[in-house]
């Protein structure tokens, strides 16, 4: 009986979303992993699978070329790199899961941080052949500074160094010394190979001596980062809903206060701090589509309605009383800049923060980050992929926390105002 088919025997039940990344050097297999990994787990349908055997054929292949499902554009293909990330999604018996395959290049690193942003886990691919690299350096150094609570080294192309064992544990040790460097904690490692299927979903016969479980087996187990430690009640406030309905007097003075409850937990009777005013208030009532619920948690849009009338507007931002975020009209970060026109100290740019913006001037860049060497650099302008140390002052408060305790609240955007270009992603600190 295959793995794939004993997950689908345990007891009906929901781990949840999980968001996670693969990534690695430049043929390292991830595009196949991917593939792989929807094929074992019997969710591709049957016309993408017929399309790409007809295809692999063409390209003279006795088997199907699995990259193909994520390598989704022609210049891609006709490369054989992929360039912009792929995102893909499938479901097993215990939950659901979205998959971003990110490019490989370097130029390409301001793709690898958007996919990574959102993600829970990351899978670093390392062929075998060639262990720990630079581009393993790099990829692990910003899956570390978007701070994703779990990390899988996944050490592919066994097969082509005759799934030795000792082969394994080299690059085990040396990518934990490494990962000890970066304060990287928790990290799993699996030998595999995505072209035979060896340890995805089912184990194989080939690699007897890891005793581990299979990828798709931590996985189901990974926790999301919503759970992976107690966060605070943050709600910024997305929209006011007055309805102006005559016939119906009920609603005269309805008043919620609608959004995205970014993290937290939040129930009927809890008191509430509303920022930047400060006032303090309790929760009357939490409706989703006019039907009342008795508490919201991370992820969910909600309307709040309060026990007292407080002036509140889009940007404001509804918190548990005495967990308060930082009230700032600074803030330090580091900052991956995302434009192909450099980041100018003279000019003014806006910072969105959850629902809030704030016209902005750069302070200072402290340092820019050689993800080759892990160096600082003295920098006085940042150019496409620069990730740097930066400092921004504000025209407006924003309330934030710091990145590696929250990360809904603790990113924001850079915008350019004449172009209205996203041109920066940044991780207060």
């Amino acid at each position: 009986m295959s793995a794939i088919e004993n997950i689908a025997e345990v007891e009906a039940q929901d781990n949840g979303l999980l968001r996670f990344l693969t990534c690695g050097s430049v043929d390292d297999g991830k595009s196949t992993l991917i593939g792989r990994l929807l094929f074992d787990t019997k969710t591709i349908l049957a016309d993408t699978l017929h399309a790409i055997e007809r295809t692999s054929k063409k390209r003279g292949m006795e088997a199907i070329d699995l990259s193909l499902l994520t390598d989704g554009l022609q210049a891609e293909r006709e490369q054989g790199i992929t360039i912009d990330v792929a995102y893909r999604y499938f479901t097993t018996g215990t939950r659901k899961y979205i998959i971003a395959d990110a490019p490989g290049h370097e130029q390409y690193t301001r793709n690898m941080v958007t996919a990574a942003s959102t993600a829970d886990l990351a899978i670093i691919l390392i062929d075998a052949r060639k262990g720990v690299l630079t581009q393993t350096r790099r990829h692990s150094y910003l899956t570390h500074l978007v701070n994703i609570p779990h990390v899988v080294v996944a050490i592919n192309k066994m097969d082509l160094v005759d799934y030795s064992q000792d082969i394994f544990d080299r690059i085990r040790s040396d990518y934990t010394a490494f990962a000890a460097g970066l304060g990287i904690e928790d990290v799993r490692f699996i030998p595999m190979s995505a072209l035979n299927g060896d340890m995805i979903v089912d184990r194989g016969e080939r690699l007897d001596w890891y005793q581990g479980p299979t990828l798709i087996e931590l996985l189901e187990a990974a926790t999301t980062s919503h759970v992976a430690q107690e966060e605070s009640f943050r709600f910024p406030v997305q929209y006011v809903c007055r309805p102006q309905d005559s016939a119906n007097p009920e609603l005269h003075d309805y008043r919620g206060f609608m959004g995205r409850v970014e993290s937290g937990v939040i129930a009927i009777g809890d008191a509430v701090t509303v920022l930047p005013a400060g006032r303090e208030t309790r929760v009357k009532d939490i409706q989703v589509m006019g039907q009342s619920l008795p508490s919201a948690f991370a992820e969910q849009s909600v309307a709040l309605l309060l026990e007292d009338e407080i002036d509140i507007s889009r940007g404001d931002m509804i918190v548990r009383t005495g967990e308060l975020p930082n009230v700032t009209k600074q803030i330090d970060a580091m900052l991956c800049w995302l434009s192909e026109l450099p980041l100018d100290p003279r000019r003014k740019y806006l910072i969105r923060h959850t629902t809030r913006d704030s016209k902005a001037v750069l302070a200072g860049i402290a340092f820019r980050m050689d993800i080759n060497t892990m160096a600082h650099r003295a920098a006085e302008k940042l150019a496409m992929n620069d990730i740097a140390r930066v400092s921004f002052k504000l025209a407006q408060p924003i309330f934030a926390d710091s990145y590696a305790n929250n990360r809904g609240t603790g990113a924001f955007i850079v915008i350019d105002e004449s172009s209205n270009n996203t041109v920066g992603a940044g991780m207060i600190i």
